[in-house]
Protein backbone atom coordinates (compact mmCIF):
# COMPACT_ATOMS: atom_id res chain seq x y z
CA UNK A 1 0.00 0.00 0.00
CA UNK A 2 1.57 3.32 -1.05
CA UNK A 3 2.34 5.78 1.73
CA UNK A 4 3.56 9.34 1.66
CA UNK A 5 4.21 12.42 3.73
CA UNK A 6 5.53 15.95 3.73
CA UNK A 7 9.11 16.62 4.82
CA UNK A 8 8.29 17.41 8.46
CA UNK A 9 5.63 14.70 8.88
CA UNK A 10 2.73 17.03 9.78
CA UNK A 11 0.87 15.47 6.81
CA UNK A 12 1.09 11.71 6.34
CA UNK A 13 -1.18 9.36 4.40
CA UNK A 14 -1.68 6.00 2.76
CA UNK A 15 -3.44 5.13 -0.48
CA UNK A 16 -5.54 1.98 -0.64
CA UNK A 17 -6.45 2.21 -4.31
CA UNK A 18 -4.63 2.12 -7.60
CA UNK A 19 -2.24 4.88 -8.63
CA UNK A 20 -2.35 6.16 -12.21
CA UNK A 21 0.84 6.61 -14.24
CA UNK A 22 2.04 10.12 -13.35
CA UNK A 23 2.19 13.11 -15.66
CA UNK A 24 4.72 15.92 -15.37
CA UNK A 25 3.02 19.33 -15.60
CA UNK A 26 5.12 22.23 -16.84
CA UNK A 27 2.51 25.02 -16.54
CA UNK A 28 3.57 28.25 -14.85
CA UNK A 29 1.19 27.71 -11.93
CA UNK A 30 2.60 24.26 -11.12
CA UNK A 31 6.15 25.58 -11.45
CA UNK A 32 5.46 28.48 -9.09
CA UNK A 33 3.67 26.38 -6.49
CA UNK A 34 6.04 23.43 -6.50
CA UNK A 35 9.30 25.20 -7.29
CA UNK A 36 9.77 23.34 -10.59
CA UNK A 37 7.72 20.69 -12.39
CA UNK A 38 4.67 19.06 -10.74
CA UNK A 39 4.58 15.29 -11.20
CA UNK A 40 1.37 13.77 -9.90
CA UNK A 41 -0.65 10.58 -9.84
CA UNK A 42 -4.45 10.63 -9.64
CA UNK A 43 -6.10 8.80 -6.75
CA UNK A 44 -9.73 8.44 -5.68
CA UNK A 45 -10.47 10.53 -2.58
CA UNK A 46 -12.10 7.50 -0.98
CA UNK A 47 -8.72 5.75 -1.24
CA UNK A 48 -6.70 8.54 0.37
CA UNK A 49 -6.43 8.02 4.16
CA UNK A 50 -4.61 10.42 6.47
CA UNK A 51 -2.72 9.21 9.50
CA UNK A 52 -1.76 12.81 10.20
CA UNK A 53 -3.20 15.99 8.71
CA UNK A 54 -2.75 18.70 11.32
CA UNK A 55 -0.38 20.50 8.93
CA UNK A 56 -2.64 20.22 5.87
CA UNK A 57 -3.69 23.55 4.36
CA UNK A 58 -5.53 24.28 1.12
CA UNK A 59 -5.01 27.16 -1.29
CA UNK A 60 -7.59 27.95 -3.99
CA UNK A 61 -5.19 28.45 -6.87
CA UNK A 62 -7.79 29.11 -9.59
CA UNK A 63 -11.53 29.08 -10.27
CA UNK A 64 -11.31 25.36 -10.96
CA UNK A 65 -8.69 23.98 -8.56
CA UNK A 66 -7.13 24.03 -5.14
CA UNK A 67 -3.73 22.90 -3.88
CA UNK A 68 -2.97 21.02 -0.69
CA UNK A 69 0.29 21.73 1.10
CA UNK A 70 1.88 21.44 4.51
CA UNK A 71 1.49 24.62 6.53
CA UNK A 72 4.55 23.68 8.59
CA UNK A 73 7.28 22.77 6.07
CA UNK A 74 5.61 24.13 2.90
CA UNK A 75 5.65 20.86 0.93
CA UNK A 76 3.36 20.89 -2.12
CA UNK A 77 1.32 17.68 -1.85
CA UNK A 78 -2.08 17.67 -3.59
CA UNK A 79 -3.99 19.16 -6.53
CA UNK A 80 -7.78 18.88 -6.65
CA UNK A 81 -9.84 20.11 -9.60
CA UNK A 82 -12.87 21.35 -7.66
CA UNK A 83 -14.83 20.95 -4.45
CA UNK A 84 -17.02 18.22 -5.94
CA UNK A 85 -14.20 16.15 -7.42
CA UNK A 86 -13.97 12.51 -6.39
CA UNK A 87 -10.21 12.34 -6.98
CA UNK A 88 -7.08 14.38 -6.51
CA UNK A 89 -3.54 14.38 -7.79
CA UNK A 90 -0.85 13.40 -5.30
CA UNK A 91 2.72 14.60 -5.79
CA UNK A 92 4.79 11.52 -6.62
CA UNK A 93 7.80 13.14 -4.95
CA UNK A 94 6.16 12.83 -1.53
CA UNK A 95 5.46 9.09 -1.91
CA UNK A 96 7.68 6.64 -0.08
CA UNK A 97 9.94 4.54 -2.28
CA UNK A 98 9.59 2.31 -4.16
CA UNK A 99 6.53 3.74 -5.91
CA UNK A 100 6.43 1.30 -8.83
CA UNK A 101 5.39 4.24 -11.02
CA UNK A 102 6.75 5.36 -14.38
CA UNK A 103 6.18 8.82 -15.82
CA UNK A 104 3.62 8.66 -18.65
CA UNK A 105 3.80 12.09 -20.34
CA UNK A 106 4.62 15.78 -20.09
CA UNK A 107 1.70 18.24 -20.14
CA UNK A 108 1.51 22.00 -20.75
CA UNK A 109 4.93 21.83 -22.40
CA UNK A 110 4.24 25.05 -24.34
CA UNK A 111 4.30 26.86 -20.97
CA UNK A 112 7.45 25.22 -19.59
CA UNK A 113 10.28 27.22 -18.07
CA UNK A 114 13.03 28.46 -20.33
CA UNK A 115 15.75 27.24 -17.95
CA UNK A 116 15.47 23.51 -18.71
CA UNK A 117 14.93 21.03 -21.51
CA UNK A 118 12.95 17.80 -21.59
CA UNK A 119 15.29 15.03 -22.62
CA UNK A 120 13.10 11.95 -22.85
CA UNK A 121 10.93 10.44 -25.58
CA UNK A 122 7.64 10.54 -23.65
CA UNK A 123 4.66 12.33 -25.24
CA UNK A 124 4.88 16.14 -24.94
CA UNK A 125 1.42 17.76 -24.89
CA UNK A 126 0.78 21.50 -25.10
CA UNK A 127 -2.37 21.06 -22.96
CA UNK A 128 -3.85 18.22 -20.89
Amino acid sequence: MPTGRCECGAVAFEITGKLTPPSACHCSQCRRLSGHVWAGTWVALKDLHFSRQDGLKWFKSSKWAKRGFCGECGASLFYQLNEDADRCSVAVGCLDQPTGLTLKRHIYVADKGDYYGIGDDLPHLDTY
